[in-house]
């Protein structure tokens, strides 16, 4: 192992080790999640009131000539779409719909035992010193599969970690990293990628009408992002995240996880034959999906650019997660049969049953933490704060380092009210595009700089929803977690990525190597 799971000596009681626990206490005296969110709301209802009031507003940056203002939900009007929209509200909270439906799934594969028995399998195939870089590597790259990885790699990556004796809640902490903070980092072209190109296309046409951004504008660096990130997790991993717990801290959560010593013994026979089996028909599924998205006119053809471009069209993510819960139900149902857990359909609806039943403090939080966005999101204050930010940038009038420097810094504060890259782009490449290129920052440029100030605060920014998906994973492990505890376990990733990506790409700038093709 990379680090020792001793009792906490100079990793865990030194400087870092101090501040990390202040945090953590400090933030676990917070209220509950679901009451800060409230209370977020009605700092977002409070600020509506004010900033109508007082006609804070800023010109729209994708036609030059409407004024966008703050809108007061205090008023009459206000209060009749709070009121009215509440379920709605609810019902749109962006990863609710994903997680519930890709659960149904995931729930199968993990109570039939499959997840234990690969889980088992990695844990006798993966080196012990590689499995943080194995995890972090794949978190990064799980951006291909929109926000699934959210879903499915913690809850994975805790169950290896217990399974080779470390502590599952830095498995997740790694996970979470590789995920949420190497965002937009990938080996692949993603769906985010002609997302965002578009947008700074259209910025950068304000000035040139005949500009062109590819969705590979960024590849190359994106591209080796993908493995900087990968030592850089592995090394915050090993020397900082990891030596806070003790060995008492660790046997305790993998007991707390519901692990003992039986669950490290080999796999049995049928679990051998049911590995086969179900990855059997994982190749069946994925098979499936492969001819109906290349045939002509196939049920999946549209995930392909009707051009024949290998960049995703915005339907991949529209689709992946009813094709992710097939992915994993098939799987999981034949391992079952083989294994004698399933014996008839009975048994797959219980186990569907019991899944959900373990989401029902993530339903709870998913209501409050829908009010509090779409307030702020129908109140205008976002945007507002976008574009305000946007102006500071172009005050500075700085010379290409450090104007990389200062886009990163305001893009990562943006990040914690807005968590949404492409809504953020949205509003900010009308703006930045054009300025910043005309301070000697093309369009590539800019755009690459953003991504990685959107990336690196992802995994403490309070407004990323998808990181109540992580504490309730946490919490199997370690009950009395709350935001603190998760503030604490990923504090040093988003520090160490801000100032090591940031540099990276200015000596990538310097160097004039070019961000892609």
């Amino acid at each position: 192992m990379e680090a020792k799971l001793s009792t906490p000596s100079q990793g865990a009681t030194g400087l870092i080790g101090r501040a990390l626990a202040l945090v953590e206490r400090v933030g676990n005296r917070l209220p509950d999640p679901a009451t800060l969110f409230l209370l977020i709301g009605f700092l977002v209802l409070v600020m509506s009131a004010i900033g109508s009031h007082f006609e804070w507003s800023v010109l729209d940056p994708r036609d030059g000539t409407t004024r966008i203002m703050v809108d007061n939900l205090l008023d009459a009007e206000g209060l009749r779409w709070v009121l009215t929209s509440m379920v709605r509200n609810f019902l749109d909270f962006p990863p609710l719909g994903i997680v519930l439906v890709a659960m149904l799934g995931i729930g199968v594969a993990e109570r039939t035992g499959l997840f234990p028995a690969l889980l088992k399998l990695l844990v006798a195939t993966t080196p012990a010193r590689f499995l943080t870089p194995m995890v972090i590597f794949i978190g990064v790259n799980s951006s291909a599969a929109a926000d699934s990885g959210y879903v499915v790699l913690p809850p994975l990556a805790a169950g290896v970690f217990a399974m080779m004796g470390r502590s599952p809640v830095v498995g997740i902490a790694a996970a979470t990293f590789g995920i949420a903070g190497g965002f937009s980092a990938n080996v692949l072209i993603t769906s985010l990628d002609p997302l965002l190109s578009t947008l700074t296309e259209q910025a950068a046409q304000l000035v040139d009408p005949s500009a062109k951004v590819s969705p590979a504008a960024n590849y190359y660096f994106m591209l080796a992002s993908t493995f900087l990130l990968t030592l850089l997790g592995w090394l915050v991993t090993a020397r900082v995240v990891e030596p806070r717990f003790s060995k008492s801290e660790v046997a305790a959560q993998i007991a707390q996880g519901g692990l003992s010593i039986e669950n490290t013994q080999s796999l049995t026979r049928a679990q051998w034959r049911g590995l086969v089996v179900a990855g059997v028909a994982l190749v069946v599924v994925v098979g499936s999906y492969l001819t109906m998205a290349l045939m002509q006119d196939g049920p999946l053809t549209g995930l392909v650019q009707p051009t024949g471009s290998l960049f995703p069209s915005p339907a991949w993510s529209e689709a992946l997660i009813p094709l992710i819960l097939l992915a994993f139900l098939l799987p999981g149902v034949a391992y079952g049969v083989v294994t004698g857990e399933i014996r008839s359909d009975r048994c797959v609806a219980n186990r569907m049953s019991d899944s959900m039943g373990t989401m029902s403090t993530y339903i709870m939080l998913a209501f409050f933490g829908g009010q509090a966005l779409a307030w702020f999101r129908h109140s205008n204050l976002a945007i507002v704060l976008g574009v305000e930010g946007a102006d500071i940038v172009r005050s500075m009038d700085l010379s290409a380092g450090p104007l990389i420097v200062a886009l990163v810094a305001v893009v990562a504060v943006l990040d914690l009210l807005l968590a949404s890259a492409s809504a953020k782009w949205a509003f900010l490449a009308p703006i930045l595009v054009p300025i910043l290129g005309s301070a000697g920052l093309n369009p590539a440029m800019v755009q690459a700089a953003y991504r990685v100030g959107d990336s690196c605060v992802n995994p403490i920014a309070p407004l990323n929803v998808y990181l109540i998906i992580v504490l309730v994973v946490i919490k199997r492990y370690q009950p009395t977690a709350g935001l603190g505890t998760l503030l604490a376990l990923m504090l040093p990733y988003s520090i160490s990525a801000l100032v090591v990506w940031t540099a990276f790409l200015i000596a990538w700038n310097a160097l004039g190597i070019p961000l892609g093709f």
